[in-house]
């Protein structure tokens, strides 16, 4: 092989130092350095510049120098702190991108009370954490912008995202890996561009490819009909919505929405296990523009899905007063996913014998029992604004996950209707899904009847439940805490008392096909008709009631061996870990 000689770097009777350049030579197009094996004199240079050399021929003669200075003496000193040219013009481009550099930008979120992309990911995230992707993209707007111009007035294309670790101090580097992604509403209105898609897409993959956790911070005004880079008519075979809801059921997706999140941002809110929002959001599958353009009038941006009726709705799940508490609660749900806490405190169980009341008609507030019997500070509620017959919440015990489907006797009795049916089969699948192991509380009548429950399409919601727990792939188990009642009772432990891996009772459970009252007027028509002395009936009716009472009390109930047990509320936790010990 030959080589083409660059330069000569060396002259007759120079002294030179160990490792010190004296030819320069290229082959196969690359420059290769050849330097003084030795320090000494040059003796004679045997090439020049431009000429041919070949593999083996002498280029430099040198003479060993009796006394001159070792290669690590004479060795050049490097600074490592040195800034190159090359490296400078990187760290340029990404300063326009920084907080620090967009005061303007950052004095618009303060306004409206709300915080920067990057800032929420620095909440969000360990210190130092993120490795992120794509941030000296642009948007496509060359044919119509300058490049200096998008540069500094597009930085990231609108979206941050990376990789990060969260709650990494608390579960260590094994389950704490995550995908995050901010649209940036200071760029372009946080409008999803041809390449924050990409971008996008590029995460997803990632996302599926290690089996992480996706976040996505969502404010937005959806599609950005500005981009003028590629030819396109409609778009609509963009990826990003496949891809997305492709990961649902894989790995969990955490939606955050703060100020406006219109169309396609709302799309991919959508899909996400659980929408984390603030009270200033507005959520709608279409902004003022798609709404005037659809003819359907002219409407603000805060006439659009307010949060209120959102969270009413189901829509939301966790409702916050602002970023800071949006950012607190998806790191927290994450970490029902991410392992157990080693550290752990919780209530004198004792209280919870004073839980329930004696009088067994009187109401009680089921999130007080909950809060009592989790650890402290463990419990996060999920779509507490919907379904308000149900109560749904990831927790711990002893720092263990678990999730808890608990009836509310504050609404309809306890009584199951739609929503809640709704509500609680959501949930049962999405904590089978992730590996989290299920407490039932039961205190329900039975499923809520009637012609008004039935034209909500009560069969197939109240169906769903049954379908749903026959499915679960996690440990399960039902405690009764006062009434055990029919399909709904039944609904609330996978199907049948005999499906979880116990069912228990309080010294308050009590339990029959369908509510006791109901029974007595149902069963003993004919013979409460024949009384015709009203002040008679009605206590015969009542002795009735006591009668199946006294028969469908705890004690009876574990007697015939229909549960497994009446218990001391204070062994509730006891019994609950011994259940989901092996999860």
């Amino acid at each position: 092989m030959q080589a083409l000689v660059v330069s000569v770097q060396a002259e007759t009777g120079q002294a030179v130092t160990a490792g010190q350049t004296l030819v320069i030579l290229e082959a196969m197009k690359m420059e290769h350095i050849v330097s003084a094996e030795q320090s000494g004199v040059v003796v004679r240079v045997l090439v020049e510049a431009e000429a041919m050399v070949s593999a083996g021929e002498p280029l430099v003669l040198l003479e060993r120098a009796e006394h001159g200075e070792t290669g690590e003496e004479a060795e050049e000193q490097v600074s490592l702190d040195e800034v190159r040219p090359d490296l400078a013009e990187v760290i340029e481009r990404h300063a326009f991108g920084l907080d620090e550099n967009r005061p303007d930008a950052v004095a618009k979120r303060r306004r409206t009370g709300q915080r920067t992309a990057r800032e929420n990911i620095a909440d969000l995230i360990d210190d130092g954490s993120l490795v992120e992707y794509g941030a000296l993209v642009i948007a496509a707007q060359r044919r119509r912008r300058s490049i200096e111009d998008l540069i500094e007035r597009t930085p990231a294309d609108g979206m941050v995202a990376g990789v990060a670790r969260v709650n990494r101090e608390a579960f260590g580097d094994a389950r704490t890996q995550c995908v995050v992604m901010s649209y940036d509403y200071t760029v372009l209105a946080g409008t999803q561009g041809t390449m924050n898609h990409l971008k996008k897409d590029r995460m997803l993959e990632v996302a599926e490819q290690q089996g992480l956790p996706v976040v996505l911070f969502a404010e937005g005004g959806g599609g950005r009909p500005g981009d003028t880079d590629h030819a396109i008519v409609a778009g609509l075979d963009c990826r990003a919505f496949q891809y997305f809801a492709e990961l649902s059921g894989q790995v969990p997706l955490v939606g955050v929405a703060s100020g406006r999140c219109f169309a396609g941002n709302a799309a991919l809110l959508g899909c996400c296990d659980v929408v984390i929002a603030t009270r200033a959001s507005n959520i709608g599958m279409g902004g003022p523009a798609m709404i005037e353009g659809g003819g359907l009038g002219v409407v603000t941006p805060e006439q659009i899905g307010p949060s209120e009726p959102q969270y009413r709705n189901g829509v939301i799940d966790i409702l916050v007063d602002d970023d800071a508490q949006a950012v607190a609660a998806a790191k927290k749900y994450l970490s029902y996913f991410q392992g157990e806490l080693a550290a752990w405190d919780c209530a004198d169980q004792r209280l919870l014998r004073s839980a329930i009341p004696e009088n067994r008609l009187r109401v009680y507030e089921v999130r007080e029992v909950i809060e009592l019997l989790a650890d402290a500070g463990s419990v996060l509620e999920l779509r507490g604004g919907f379904g308000a017959g149900m109560v749904t919440a990831l927790a711990r015990v002893e720092g263990k996950p678990i999730g808890i489907i608990a009836n509310n006797p504050m609404h309809l009795g306890g009584a199951i209707d739609g929503e809640a049916a709704d509500k609680a089969s959501g949930f049962m699948k999405r904590c089978s899904t992730f590996g989290v192991p299920l407490v039932f509380l039961c205190d329900t009548p039975g499923f809520m009847v009637g012609p008004e429950a039935e034209e909500t399409g009560l069969v197939k919601r109240a169906a769903k439940l049954f379908t749903t727990g026959a499915a679960l792939e996690v440990p399960f188990c039902t405690v009764v805490l006062r009434k055990g009642y029919g399909l709904g009772a039944q609904s609330m432990a996978g199907g049948s008392f005999k499906a979880p891996v116990f069912t228990i009772s309080w010294p308050t459970g009590e339990f029959g096909g369908m509510g006791l009252e109901g029974a007595v007027k149902l069963g003993m028509r004919k013979e409460l008709a024949a009384v015709e002395d009203p002040k008679a009936r009605e206590a015969m009716f009542q002795q009735m009631v006591d009668v199946m009472y006294e028969r469908g009390k705890a004690l009876n109930m574990a007697a015939h061996f229909e549960i497994d047990a009446v218990i001391d509320p204070v062994e509730t936790r006891r019994w609950i870990l011994s259940a989901i010990a092996g999860a």
